[in-house]
């Protein structure tokens, strides 16, 4: 397999155009176009469907794609190797994580690891949408919600399991709920996207729907609110790590409920190669997580 055909295929696919590919890889449309069909040739199916416009990729295109990515990955890798002065991970990391963790646990740890691999780049979206990680060329997607793609190569990187939490001044004005039915006569304070809080009962699921006081789209915004003492809010353990070490906020218990159990996830769209950049980020990323 000639791997200029592949990374012609990986560019089309970055732009989604092939006229705008070829501009990018110094090349004319026809060449590209050519190279194109000499792979799918090679392979025997059909990668792209092309309209006059832009281009989108079939499945079998989208099956093939993490593949290509890591073959242009370990060539551009080889030459890395044998570069003068090349040390550390090397080229653009892309990385999706949901917003709350993401600004909290991923942007602190950039400057150093950034520092320490001075030829790497970062591209981060912070995001609550489940991004399409192999359509889009991301190197990983971190999930805290339960996994639903098989696809994908799924790394535990931490538990968090949910947590319902409330300040000291909002406890010693109201007491702490002990049942589940206790949570009606209290100031309830949730995200807008969770109408619902998940709790386990004997190893069944029970959810329950809080009549909120105030919801929010943002993490942040409930976790402010919770310091702030205007009720008991249901996140993550991990979500509330430093005001819970502060004292900011204390974890509660309920006699009659238990809390699910959730995890940090590193999704990765193939593990026949995993770039340096890749490997650098999660170690860091896993330490941190303790």
């Amino acid at each position: 397999m000639n791997l200029k055909d592949v990374e012609v295929f990986c560019a089309i696919v970055a732009v989604g155009n092939l006229t705008r590919a070829a501009r990018t890889l110094g090349s004319t449309a026809m060449t590209v176009s050519r190279r194109l069909a000499l792979l799918e040739s090679e392979l025997g199916v059909r990668l792209l469907q092309r309209t006059t416009r832009a281009v989108s990729l079939t499945s079998e295109g989208e099956e093939f794609l993490p593949y290509a990515r890591a073959m242009v990955e370990a060539e551009q890798t080889a030459k890395n190797m044998f570069s003068a002065g090349a040390t550390g991970a090397f080229g653009l990391l892309r990385v999706t994580a949901p917003s709350g963790f993401g600004r909290r646990n991923v942007l602190p740890l950039l400057p150093e690891l950034m520092a320490a691999n001075p030829q790497m780049k970062v591209e981060l979206n912070l995001s609550e949408d489940a991004v399409d990680i192999v359509a889009q060329g991301y190197d990983i997607a971190i999930r805290i919600a339960p996994l639903r793609d098989s696809r994908l190569v799924a790394h535990r990187l931490a538990d968090n399991p949910r947590v319902l939490c409330a300040s000291p001044a909002y406890l010693q004005r109201n007491g702490a709920p002990k049942l589940l039915a206790d949570l009606k006569n209290h100031a309830c304070l949730r995200l807008s996207a969770l109408p619902w809080w998940l709790f386990e009962n004997q190893g069944g699921a029970v959810s329950y729907t809080p009549d909120a006081r105030f919801s929010c789209s943002s993490v942040e915004g409930v976790r402010e609110m919770c310091v702030a003492g205007a009720g008991i809010a249901q996140l993550t353990a991990l979500d509330i790590r430093e005001e819970a070490a502060r004292g900011e906020l204390v974890p509660l218990m309920l006699e009659d409920m238990a809390m699910p159990a959730l995890a940090v996830w590193a999704l990765l769209p193939t593990r026949r190669y995993t770039p340096r950049r890749v490997t650098a980020f999660l170690a860091v990323l896993k330490q941190s997580l303790g």
